[in-house]
């Protein structure tokens, strides 16, 4: 793909002759020539938003887990706690998406905002957000196959699970999912858009039978059980720290403030529907969240049980007290489902946007084939394909060990703040001066409480959730988190002094001043 010369990217940029119906051959906010469709309109990137999010879906899903952190009251208060830092996170985003419209999201960001150290800086930024959303992808497919499996093991008594069933289930999910991101661009903004309405009626349903069955059936919690009795399981003494590692479950579920960054070049008006679309997201997220928890939680009998199910997806065992019934549980397993495979195409959406933005500025191995868009297609098909495969190897590891496979998902969160402070730091270190502000934009001292607040937390929670979820531990229940999150830094260390000589990184075309592609403002 043609390059803008760098010394133009930064002031004057030239006109390039472009082949899209929407590109006009002029340059956008990326400092690159316009070359995707903008197809995504601001009820698509809402609905991709509160899709890739599903709050209150992810947070059912890994709710066996994170009720050892306090109980019912632990998991409710740590979601509240750790939805406030996400605002703050995703205020600090929005604007620099706002200043910054493009594909690259926090890489592109970093590069900027950290100055003379911008080229280090976006480096380690594109490449952390990259793995962080090619584990998002992973984790997200895998649910989708435990709930499959699941959802068979509920009609079949004493069906035994084993893992490779889940693995061939899985591998179905990556590769539909891949080859519905390839052929089916023009049809992913409504797909999204859908996904959206499926998340939000599916709670509103959710909600209203796990409210109103359990009045028919086993009876409800009682208010205690729900909202003031802590239960310590996790084998720390400190009540306090249990709550802060308890957040790690409320962060996994709603920490996702770049999904719609990634597509900046595909929506119209980027500098104001993406801050418009990061605020309906969060939200939605929170307040679907908030309610299901404690719908859920007065619908449970019998706690031990759901601790204890075999299920993969632990929701199959709730759903049954709920609705007393297999087939009660299997209707809002339904409902749960429809979303989580909108949500693989969203998650695909992002990781190969990422990487396709990395390709293009020389970042990556075999960088002109993989920074190509597919006039066809019109979309990233070669980095849309290489997500697949990367995807389908990491899923080995399931079927090898669990607890590597988990080792690797459970990375997700911290790989993903890690690229938030890579941006978001050096934008408060250089006082803010870096950027010039966009349709949104904190003000006066707002903008530095906000952006220190949360540099304060990420660097406060990176070290906190790596910490081991329980003591005692073993092998198989280690956190692992820092390890292979350092691991991962250092090979993309290695790989910097490999590729830093022929790396060009992205520059900062100033909104009022460069000559735009349509719809780039």
């Amino acid at each position: 793909m043609e390059k803008v010369p760098e010394q133009e990217q930064a002031a004057e940029p030239r006109v390039l002759e472009s082949k899209g119906p929407d590109s006009d051959g002029l340059i956008n906010a990326s400092g690159h020539r316009q070359e995707l469709d903008r197809n995504f309109h601001f009820i698509h990137i809402a609905g991709l938003g509160i899709t890739s999010g599903n709050t209150w879906i992810a947070l059912g899903g890994s709710i066996t887990v994170a009720i050892y952190n306090g109980g019912p009251p632990g998991v409710i208060y740590e979601l509240i706690a750790a939805s406030v830092f996400y605002w703050l996170i995703a205020a600090s985003i929005a604007e620099l998406a706002s200043a910054m419209p493009s594909s690259g999201g926090v890489y592109h960001w970093a590069s900027v905002t950290a100055g003379p150290y911008g080229r280090v800086s976006g480096w380690f930024a594109g490449w952390w957000n990259f793995l962080a959303w090619i584990l998002g992808l992973t984790g997200t497919a895998q649910i989708v196959a435990a709930q499959c499996v699941s959802m068979y093991a509920l009609f079949h008594d004493g069906f035994v699970i084993q893992r490779w069933q889940v693995f061939v289930t899985y591998l179905i999910c990556i590769w539909a999912g891949c080859l519905v991101t390839l052929f089916a661009n023009r049809a992913l903004p409504t797909i999204e858009s859908i996904g959206g309405f499926l998340v939000v009626a599916g709670f509103f349903v959710t909600v209203l039978v796990c409210a109103i069955m359990p009045h028919f059936k086993g009876g409800y919690a009682s208010t205690e059980f729900v909202w003031r009795e802590w239960q310590n399981q996790t084998g720390y003494t400190s009540n306090g720290f249990t709550f802060c590692l308890g957040m790690l479950n409320g962060a996994f579920a709603v920490g996702t403030p770049d999904v719609i960054t990634h597509l900046a070049e595909e929506i119209p008006h980027p500098s104001k529907n993406i801050p418009k679309g990061i605020l309906a997201q969060f939200i939605v997220g929170f307040f679907t969240a908030f309610f299901y928890l404690i719908a859920i939680f007065y619908s449970i009998n019998n706690l031990t049980a759901v601790q204890d199910n075999t299920y993969l997806f632990p929701l199959t065992e709730i759903y049954q007290q709920s609705t007393g019934s297999a087939g009660g549980s299997l209707g809002l397993l339904i409902v749960a489902f429809l979303p989580s495979v909108v949500s693989v195409f969203g998650c695909y959406l992002t990781a190969s946007r990422v990487f396709w933005t990395l390709a293009r500025d020389n970042a990556t191995p075999f960088s002109g084939f993989f920074g190509r868009i597919n006039q066809k297609q019109r979309n990233p098909f070669n980095s849309i394909v290489l997500c697949g495969v990367i995807c389908t190897l990491l899923g080995c590891i399931y079927v090898g060990s669990q607890t590597a496979f988990n080792a690797f998902i459970g990375s997700f969160v911290v790989l993903s703040s890690l690229s938030y402070l890579a941006a978001i730091l050096p934008h408060l270190l250089s006082r803010r001066s870096n950027v010039a502000p966009g349709w949104f934009w904190m003000k006066g001292a707002t903008g530095f409480i906000v952006n220190g607040v949360s540099c304060l937390y990420i660097m406060a929670f990176v070290v906190i959730f790596c910490f081991p979820f329980s003591l005692p531990f073993d092998a198989a229940t280690m956190n692992y988190t820092c390890l292979i999150t350092g691991g991962l830094s250092v090979c993309v260390a290695i790989f910097w002094f490999w590729r830093k000589a022929d790396y060009v990184g992205p520059h900062f075309v100033p909104l009022e001043s460069a000559i735009l592609a349509k719809d780039a403002i």
